[in-house]
This record gives structure tokens, sequence and C-alpha cells, in this order.
């Protein structure tokens, strides 16, 4: 069976499983072997507002970079959030392998938890208890994932935050704070993107060859 094959089995499920969970949810099929333009079917309703040909996720470039399908099955319950609105998700995906054991796909489902935030926030308001709002669920609940409509947008973020640790301008930056960045940005995967040396060398004020030979380094 072809890798084509087996994607083309999960799409019927992306429809169902968005009907069950209603418009609190939204369902992702992701084809991995083309991360720019991964997302391969959507549920009728969506929450991130993402569409067909759109690109992988930060998360998701960051769990192919560190192989995590290789010793398991699926990640559940981590926490999404939009940058747009601050709305909260709790999320999990499903790693789809071919016969080899090669991961060819991503099955993700988002479900909007904010509202239910919100009324945990008034409750503990009135109980007078001091909780947290993150998702527990034990090894997870530190994962954050955050959505765009591009990979180009989705990049954009990646190196922004990468970059916010130094509270100084590009121009100020050492060599070592500039390296830093792509070490960071090498360690979430985001070189797995077509174009991503040319976007971090503009956003460091750095030539291409000179972010090939941090590579190179690190």
């Amino acid at each position: 069976m072809t890798a084509d094959d087996i994607l083309q089995m999960y799409i019927p499920f992306v429809k169902f499983i968005g009907k069950v969970f209603g418009e609190n949810a939204e369902v992702v099929l992701h084809d991995i072997r083309h991360l720019e333009k991964s997302i391969i079917a959507l549920s009728d309703h969506t929450l991130t507002g993402r569409k067909l040909g759109g690109t992988i996720t930060d998360f998701a470039l960051g769990l192919i970079h560190g192989k995590e399908y290789e010793h398991r099955d699926y990640i559940t319950n981590y926490t999404g959030k939009m940058k747009e609105d601050g709305r909260i998700f709790r999320s999990s995906t499903y790693f789809i392998k071919d016969e080899d054991k090669n991961l060819i796909g991503m099955f993700c489902i988002n479900i909007d938890i904010s509202p239910y935030l919100r009324v945990r926030q008034q409750l503990d308001g009135m109980l007078m208890f001091s909780g947290t709002t993150a998702i527990q669920d034990g090894e997870d609940q530190e994962q954050r994932e955050s959505f765009a409509s591009s990979f180009e947008e989705m990049l954009s973020q990646m190196v922004q935050t990468a970059m916010g640790d130094y509270a100084v301008d590009v121009s100020r930056m050492t060599i070592e704070e500039k390296k830093q960045v792509v070490a960071t940005l090498q360690g979430k995967g985001a070189f797995l993107l077509k174009g991503a040396v040319g976007e971090v060398a503009q956003a460091l004020d750095v030539s291409e060859q000179t972010v090939y030979r941090y590579l190179k380094e690190i």
C-alpha cells in the first residue's frame, strides 16, 4: 500500500470526528511529505482559519525534527494557542506511518477549551482558589503549539520568538547571539522548511552563507 493510499484512508475520519465534536473542534490531516502545504483534509468547522494547502505548525515541525514518532504513536492533550485572540486549545496528534514505519502524515484534533477556562477562573475566584489554567495531563502539559495561515507566517513567528530572548535590535546583536538564534531554530526544525535559510538571514541581517556557516558550526 502506498503512502497516498494510507493517507486517503484517513480522510473520511476527518469529517466524521469533526461532526462528532461539533463547532468546538477542528480536525486536520497533514501530509508531511510537503511541509509548506501539508494540509490535505479539514473538518467542516475550523478554529484556526487554516485552509487546504496550508502549512504544518511549529510544534509539528519540532516533533518531526525530534523524531518523536519513532518511540510513540501519538501525543495527546498538549496546549495550542491562537496568537490573535488568545484562545486556548487542547490538542492531540496521531502519527501516521507507512508499512516501513516511516512518518508520512499527522492526524490532529484541536478542541477550543477557552470558554471552560473562563468559567473555571470565575469559579476559582468565587472559591478564592489560586489555580493554574494550564492543561494538566502528565508529560504533555508544558507543550505549546501556535497556528499560522502560511509557512512564511509561521516561520516569521518562530524567528521572532527565538529573537525575543534578546532585548536588543538585531543590529546590536553579537555573532554568538545570532548563532544561538539559529541554533534555537534548528532545534525546532525550522530549517526543514524550504526558504527558511533566506528568511532567517533577512531577519538576522546576515547573508545566507553566514546562516549556512552557523548551521555547520552548530
